[in-house]
């Protein structure tokens, strides 16, 4: 799962907050919420993911609910690793 978390914070840093610390990044950062991830840039990260780590997320799964932290999303990936292809 730390490999699912580094690969999100090094996407989220080069392609959401260029220029920032990867300290100022956490695993419970809010991301939708505080406005770092914009419709079109978790778009943008839902297909980073599936490209990445070979998973299918559902419109349902992008939610605030699955993606509003890096830990939530790390878990979201891992569950869906686990699903029978």
């Amino acid at each position: 799962m730390d490999d699912i978390k580094n690969s999100l914070r090094t996407y989220i840093l080069n392609e959401c907050l260029p220029g920032e610390s990867a300290a100022t990044l956490k695993d419970d950062t809010p991301l939708r919420t505080s406005g770092i991830l914009d419709s079109i840039a978790t778009l943008n990260l839902v297909t980073f993911l599936e490209q990445s780590f070979g998973v299918t997320i559902d419109a349902h799964e992008t939610g605030i609910e699955h993606f509003d932290r890096i830990e939530d999303i790390a878990e979201l990936v891992v569950r869906k690793k686990k699903q029978p292809g």
